[in-house]
């Protein structure tokens, strides 16, 4: 078995999971493992999706797959079911920014709508996640680079409770500490320096906030995230939560 490829344990995690194997005007449909294996070597690799092995069938047949998974969300529910367990004395959100290679460019609607934008860093998209107190994923949120970890901090916290809430100083803002003690939240967030009464915070549990910068360094090993080539966001968030499940079951 291939290290790029599921174990049995791991695909007995996901595969009840995953739309029917059902095949199109009366061809038989090729196994949902032989394709989750398939985008898994494209995710990992980085490689364009016309280099796939040809050991995983036509290429065209597994992008088709992937494409029609991201447009039902199937990946986002998967997510959903692992994270149902999380660990929820904790919440911590971060963003990352993405670099987007020249072929991400070009998408139907315009880089806006396809979370691309240009920050610091270039042409980028940025991935706003949220772990749980031990650094396993429980939501994803793509926006274009530039965009400010602040701007859909609400979105990705609402609806999950937790004793602590654990972010750096660029989500202190009376707006998200309010929502956070809402919530029924204490926010561990230190102070921005402009702040004329910094407010306190317990050191001692800042420092789990290491564990949202470990998510995205494993996120990262697979190339297909740590560079955007996807022209449409929905299928680059697709990479990015398959990328979070395989860290839910080990992959």
């Amino acid at each position: 078995m291939s290290r790029k490829e599921l174990s049995n344990i791991q695909w007995n995690e996901i595969k009840d999971h995953l739309p029917p194997e059902t095949g199109r005007r009366g061809r038989p449909a090729k196994c949902n493992r032989l394709m989750v294996n398939a985008i898994l070597w494209i995710l990992r690799t980085g490689a364009p999706w016309r280099d796939l092995p040809a050991s995983y069938g036509p290429w065209n047949t597994v992008y088709t797959r992937f494409n029609r998974w991201s447009e039902q969300g199937i990946w986002r529910d998967i997510l959903d079911i692992l994270s149902f367990f999380s660990d929820d004395e904790a919440r911590m959100p971060d963003g990352s920014v993405i670099r987007a290679h020249q072929h991400a460019a070009g998408a139907a609607g315009g880089q806006v709508n396809q979370a691309l934008g240009r920050s610091v860093g270039g042409f980028s998209t940025k991935i706003h996640a949220l772990v749980d107190a031990l650094g396993y994923p429980v939501d994803i949120r793509l926006t274009a680079g530039q965009v400010h970890d602040s701007v859909p901090a609400k979105e990705l916290l609402e609806n999950q409770p937790a004793e602590y809430v654990i972010a750096d100083r660029a989500y202190d803002s009376d707006e998200i500490v309010s929502f956070i003690i809402s919530q029924g939240g204490v926010p561990v967030i230190p102070s921005r320096r402009c702040r004329k009464a910094p407010r306190e915070y317990d050191r001692h549990i800042y420092k789990e906030r290491h564990l949202v910068e470990i998510f995205f360094n494993k996120i990262k090993h697979y190339r297909r995230v740590a560079t955007r080539y996807e022209k449409l966001a929905a299928n680059f968030l697709s990479m990015v939560l398959i990328a979070s499940c395989m860290v839910w079951i080990g992959f």
